[in-house]
């Protein structure tokens, strides 16, 4: 769950699946066009999704609902990582 800023909608829960997403749901905001954009990224590789949305914005506002959806999956693909790093980390530990 990714709780957004700046933006009508207030929360955006998916999952990765090798580092593709599954499951986008929007909380708030303009209900139809989220489900669109929900739809439009299924299946698809987090860094593209992260290429296509950063950066885009709502009116007068300095991000857009698809932009949060970018830094949500930035996150949790740095998460993602980061947990990796560390298992391999204490599997190297562990040779030693």
């Amino acid at each position: 769950s990714y709780r957004t800023s700046g933006t009508c909608s207030t929360r955006i829960d998916f999952s990765l699946e090798d580092g593709k997403l599954k499951n986008v749901c929007f909380t708030n905001g303009c209900n139809g066009n989220l489900k669109g954009l929900a739809a439009l990224v299924a299946g698809m590789d987090g860094a593209e999704v992260i290429e296509r949305l950063s950066g885009i914005t709502c009116g007068h506002k300095s991000t857009s609902c698809p932009d949060q959806l970018a830094r949500a999956v930035r996150e949790a693909l740095e998460a993602e990582e980061g947990g990796a790093e560390e298992g391999s980390a204490e599997e190297g530990g562990a040779e030693e």
